[in-house]
């Protein structure tokens, strides 16, 4: 038995029951979850009824913890070990993984849904194949990534999805060049992690983008050069005159809104290259000119998914250099909360500063 946040239906309130837990089968793994951080991604689950997932779902995709027993065929981790739960891990076979460029996989390798509702024994599925907001999480031997026990575990919680989304887009999605310039538009926990990717890769000048004044100081804080105020007037012109009239190498959009990635597009200097970080919701359109913001300064736009990472490679990259403080993963978790208070809290996410909230279980 073990308890997690469960969406039972869609426009029903996610609420936290108890579950019971098959044993881990044949690459599987089975993971005490000791911290989860509370991510966009598990609110756009509610907020679009189930983002295609089959009812009920366990929500929950940030976690870390201790293997607590492995399945047959496991070689890669053993029980004791501290991990850190990844939603994504290359499958090795699909064209994506064949032609030799695993980032950009597009079938993941995943366990077989092994949690119930106890009280009607529904079969549930794992938010992201993880279903972390829950005590115990069962998946496959890839995504359990073995990281220092020295690492405080809500720390280490935030490499599962939020830190590694921004800077592995700036690391290795589209990777900033030594010396080069870059903007980060939409600085929240996603955004800051893009601005200490590129701190990282060796980025000259870091340009900041919110209407938050805390948020722009966060980022001053973990590595933004300047910052632009987006509320009070254009952040593109504003982000052109700073970077000497042409423009920057890269730019991110770590927003959902479409109006994030058209300024991005804009703010690059000719041949730079405008990424795509935030999820945007259902149905939005880009609107820009394609001739003159495109096709003349000669743009490349490019997608991240969770900063396109290899997790067995990058996670333990990312968490030694935390340790060695060449990225500041502490300023990060601004709250914990326990498991009971997800639910009432998942609706919040980024109210009054907040950068990331972690549940401790």
């Amino acid at each position: 038995m073990t308890r997690g946040v469960v969406y039972a239906e869609a426009d029903a309130a996610a609420a936290v029951e108890e579950l019971t837990v098959e044993p881990p089968g044949a690459r599987e793994v089975l993971v005490r979850v000791l911290a989860c951080g509370l991510c966009h991604s598990d609110l756009h689950v509610v907020e679009t009824n189930g983002w295609g997932m089959r009812f009920p779902i366990l929500l929950g995709h940030e976690g870390a913890g201790v293997v607590e027993e492995v399945g047959s065929e496991v070689t890669s981790v053993a029980s004791g070990d501290r991990v850190v739960v990844a939603w994504r891990a290359p499958c090795g076979d699909c064209p994506q993984c064949r032609r030799g460029d695993p980032r950009r996989c597009s079938s993941q390798l995943r366990a077989k849904r092994r949690l119930h509702r106890a009280a009607d024994g529904a079969l549930l599925t794992p938010m992201l194949r993880c279903g972390t907001f829950a005590g115990h999480a069962v998946v496959h031997e890839a995504c359990a990534v073995k990281v220092p026990e020295e690492l405080p575990v809500e720390q280490a919680a935030l490499l599962a999805c939020g830190f590694s989304t921004g800077a592995g887009a700036a690391l290795w999605a589209t990777p900033v060049r030594e010396g080069s310039s870059v903007a980060v538009i939409g600085c929240g926990g996603v955004g800051l992690a893009v601005v200490q990717g590129a701190l990282l890769a060796g980025a000259k000048r870091i340009f900041a983008v919110d209407v938050a004044p805390d948020k722009l100081e966060y980022a001053r804080a973990l590595g933004a050069t300047e910052v632009v105020d987006a509320s009070d007037g254009d952040p593109v012109e504003a982000v052109r005159e700073l970077a000497g009239g042409r423009g920057v190498e890269f730019a991110f959009s770590a927003i959902g809104a479409p109006s994030g990635l058209a300024q991005a597009i804009r703010m690059c200097a000719y041949a730079g290259t405008a990424t795509l970080v935030g999820m945007p919701p259902p149905g939005a359109k880009l609107d820009v000119d394609l001739d003159a913001d495109v096709f003349g300064p000669r743009i490349t736009l490019a997608v991240t998914h969770g900063g396109d990472t290899i997790p067995q490679e990058d996670f333990p990259f990312l968490a030694e250099a935390a340790l060695d403080g060449r990225l500041d993963l502490a300023r990060f978790v601004t709250s914990t909360i326990s498991l009971d208070e997800v639910p009432e809290r998942l609706s919040r996410i980024g109210e009054g500063g907040e950068i990331r909230m972690v549940a401790v279980l």
